[in-house]
């Protein structure tokens, strides 16, 4: 008799199968084998909303060979990831493999069932697990039925209404539209912000026959050439729908002002007032998070949230990581031990603190109690590379060097910077310097004395070494420049900072994060524009019509709310259905009300294009497949044709005109407009002007990346030994 090991992926099987002996048959469900149907609602509002899964119908023949295997094996382990949606999928493994007809059967192999919980896949980890099985969590359970549930309620009820009084085939969620939301809204003030212009004012100085050092002026004293006694920096506090925007500006408002400023200081005598000199010492972050490791991804490689996950899960099911989504970061004791051996072996004693770290989340609820995202491993890093790379790609490689060094890290010795300001003061020949000044200068410095943790996790700090001063000694001007500045806009979204925002507010849960983006990207509500997100004409009909008619279903604090009540499901705290029946009676008077509301007009984007077949202007609209020209007179004329982005640029290769391009993903590129003539393409406007052809010049879609890279691994496989 052989034991039954179930897990939800072929990768994670083949991993597994690696530590077990011949006593155990590995089989994947190929993710979860149940779903509400697509067809209908699927949830019976009528009787405490019971939902009505049903087995999916590319699972058939998985469950057959699951049940098959289920009648010879001893025990039926349940292996499936450490989370929620892990614990549904075992519950309705079990449920699929009893014997409804047969009830003494199926008591028979309801005894066979264990449940196994394990955070990485290792010898270890899978040793520890199956000598301590359990049962399948039933609060985790019931939090997945409840968001399962309460999504489906959001999205089958309100998406026929958007066909209804905005367009046909748009659809609504519950977290995807706070998403929306936050980017409509950021948008917005964007453009209500007004520009300002500003001067900053620098000084070179020197010291006699040392070197030169540049200065900043950071405050005007007295009553100078057009200015009133105040310092130089100002900030202004916008209030935006998503929290606090600053902007810094100076009180030089004009050029001429800054010009007498200029003149002004030509005048003076310099002094030094102060030399202030410290140590700082700057700490390990702690390892990564879901939140945290998908915002690194954004802003060191340009990934997608959905493409660090990708990447991640591959890391995991390899066993190379721990379990990727978790907003926890503690790590076991055992990690600890084996990092602090590490460090000490590899670094020596000094790189190591005398205490191991600790590190709190800043989650209220730290998702099922998971460890940080590390290593399996702890050992030399360049020996893991060839490894990972041969296994999961250079995705993979890239993102466990991040893992790698943030872990390692993160049990390291603080780096200590050695910090120095130096203040000038301005005044007029034969004032007395310590009575009054006109204006006062500032340069900052600042000198790495000890590496600690950034010799494994290197960041962006670069020396700045100062010149020695004293006080009270005299310093020259050798010139004075001032720079025009405009005060800027608050930035878009991007993957990293629409991640934290969420995160930040309690939208959405560590496995969520990637989905949000990704969903409202394929219904096109959002573009991608240099890695921005700018909300879509369609996308802002959309965000309008929810937040007039359902403002407290897509707000922050509702949603926030509902992710909280999740989670005291998931801890045992509150039961589901009570939940989702407190939410439905008011949303479902709602929804009555609505219907009687009016259509909405989706704005759209005009063109001084006219139309071939009528003469009228043309408009840009977003379809199935993207962006068209079609005619505004649409439907008496019919017209359409495809919508042509251009740029001021040439192409370097034939001089025809570079246009903007889109994946089959919806991936913005450049390309050549005489395509397919001329293969030049770029990711990025900058590589358009290099002499030669970038790396990534021609965009692959992601499945065709994914069927080269398939493909390489098939023929290594199928290679003969030698």
């Amino acid at each position: 008799m052989r034991n039954l090991v179930i897990v939800e992926s072929p990768t994670k099987a083949r991993t597994i199968s690696r530590f077990l002996g011949e006593g155990y048959e590995i089989k994947a469900s190929m993710g979860h084998i149940m779903d509400l149907p697509k067809s209908k609602l699927g949830v019976d509002v009528d009787h405490n909303f019971e939902p009505i899964f049903e087995l999916m119908p590319d699972k058939e023949k998985i469950i057959e060979e699951l049940k098959k295997a289920a009648k010879s094996a001893s025990s039926i382990i349940l292996a499936t990831d450490p989370d929620r949606e892990g614990e549904a999928i075992a519950s309705h493994i079990k449920d699929m493999l009893g014997s409804k007809s047969r009830p003494k059967a199926d008591r028979l192999l309801a005894e066979k069932f264990r449940r196994i919980v394990f955070h990485e896949i290792t010898k270890e980890a899978i040793d520890e697990a199956l000598k301590n099985p359990g049962d399948i969590n039933s609060n985790l359970v019931d939090a997945q039925t409840a968001r399962r549930v309460l999504d489906r309620l959001v999205g089958y009820k309100l998406s026929p209404l958007l066909w209804q009084k905005v367009r046909r085939g748009l659809s609504a969620g519950r977290v995807q539209s706070v998403a929306l939301r936050l980017i409509v809204e950021r948008e917005r003030e964007i453009e209500k912000f007004k520009k300002e212009e500003y001067f900053t004012i620098n000084a070179l100085m020197s010291q006699l026959k040392k070197a030169e050092t540049q200065f900043e002026l950071i405050e005007i004293n007295g009553d100078p050439p057009g200015g009133e006694a105040r310092k130089i920096e100002t900030q202004k506090v916008f209030n935006f729908y998503d929290g606090e925007y600053k902007v810094t500006k100076t009180t030089i408002e004009n050029e001429q002002k800054a010009n007498e400023i200029i003149a002004d200081l030509k005048t003076k005598q310099f002094i030094v007032n102060d030399v202030l000199q410290k140590e700082t010492r700057r700490s390990p972050q702690p390892p990564y998070t879901t939140s945290t490791l998908q915002q690194d991804g954004a802003h060191r490689f340009g990934f997608s949230g959905k493409r660090t996950m990708r990447a991640a899960q591959k890391l995991y099911e390899e066993g190379f990581i721990t379990y990727h989504r978790t907003d926890s970061v503690t790590v076991s004791q055992s990690a600890v031990n084996s990092i602090r051996s590490f460090v000490k072996k590899e670094y020596g004693d000094k790189f190591l603190p005398s205490a191991p770290r600790f590190y709190k989340t800043k989650q209220k609820l730290a998702q099922e109690a998971h460890e940080a995202i590390r290593p399996t491993r702890i050992s030399e890093l360049q020996s893991k590379i060839s490894s990972v790379k041969s296994e999961v790609g250079s995705d993979g490689v890239k993102l466990y060097e991040l893992i790698w060094r943030r872990a390692v890290a993160s049990q390291m010795s603080d780096a200590v910077t050695e910090s120095t300001t130096v203040i000038v003061d301005a005044f007029d020949a034969g004032r007395l310097p310590h009575v009054s000044c006109d204006y006062r200068l500032k340069t900052n410095g600042s000198v790495l004395v000890f590496e600690g943790f950034l010799k494994v996790n290197p960041q962006a700090l670069l020396d700045k070494k100062l010149p020695e001063f004293k006080a009270s000694e005299p310093i020259d001007l050798i010139e004075s420049l001032a720079e025009k500045h405009e005060t800027l806009p608050p930035p878009r979204y991007n993957d990293a900072s629409l991640i934290a925002t969420l995160e930040e507010k309690g939208i959405g849960r560590p496995s969520t994060y990637a989905s949000i983006i990704s969903i409202i990207e394929e219904r096109r509500y959002i573009e991608r524009t240099d890695n921005r997100f700018i909300p879509t004409f369609v996308g802002v009909a959309v965000n309008d019509f929810l937040v007039t008619n359902f403002s407290d279903i897509d707000d922050i604090e509702f949603t926030a709310l509902m992710e909280d009540q999740l989670d005291n499901i998931a801890h045992g705290k509150a039961k589901w259905i009570p939940m989702i029946k407190e939410f439905y009676e008011p949303f479902s008077k709602k929804l009555e009300k609505v219907e009687e509301m009016k259509r909405v007009k989706i704005e759209v984007e005009k063109t001084d294009i006219p139309c071939d077949l009528c003469g009228s202007i043309l408009v840009v609209r977003i379809g199935r497949f993207g962006k068209f020209l079609s005619c505004s007179r649409f439907p008496e004329c019919k017209f359409s044709k495809p919508f042509v982005e251009e740029t001021n640029l040439t192409c370097p290769k034939d001089n025809g005109k570079i246009i903007i391009k889109r994946t089959r993903k919806g991936r913005r590129f450049y390309g050549c407009s005489n395509y397919p003539k001329c293969d030049f393409a770029a990711w990025k406007l900058e590589d358009i002007n290099k002499n030669s052809q970038p790396k990534a010049d021609r965009p692959l879609d992601d499945k065709v990346q994914n069927s080269k890279l398939n493909a390489k691994k098939k023929k290594a496989k199928e290679a003969p030994r030698v």
